[in-house]
């Protein structure tokens, strides 16, 4: 219940923050929480960029949705039904990394 209530808290934060601010300002607040329900901090981190990185281009505050529109001249709205499919697949993958730890940490 943890991982789902952070992946929508940082999936929001990222739509609405740069990620660079969200990671400073969430990670303290967070860390010692997951640490107690036996989260590894790499894949934390691993989760945080991932989370913060797939909102950054989240319909309707995604900056990068903004920074492509005015780059190649499209309108905001056919962006979004064209990153939708990307969208689903972004956010499978990162189930399968926030529920599957040893895809992260298998450096370790």
């Amino acid at each position: 219940m943890f991982l789902i209530l952070l992946n929508l808290l940082l999936l929001i934060l990222g739509a609405f923050l740069d990620v660079f601010s969200a990671t400073v300002i969430m990670v303290p607040l967070i860390l010692p929480i997951a640490v107690q329900y036996g989260i590894h901090p790499l894949h934390l981190g691993i989760i945080f960029i991932a989370n913060l990185q797939i909102g950054y281009f989240t319909p309707p505050i995604g900056m990068n949705l903004f920074i492509a529109s005015y780059r190649f001249e499209r309108p905001l709205l056919e962006l979004y039904r064209a990153c939708l499919p990307f969208m689903i697949v972004l956010l499978i993958v990162l189930l399968l990394i926030t529920y599957i730890p040893s895809l992260s940490l298998w450096f370790l």
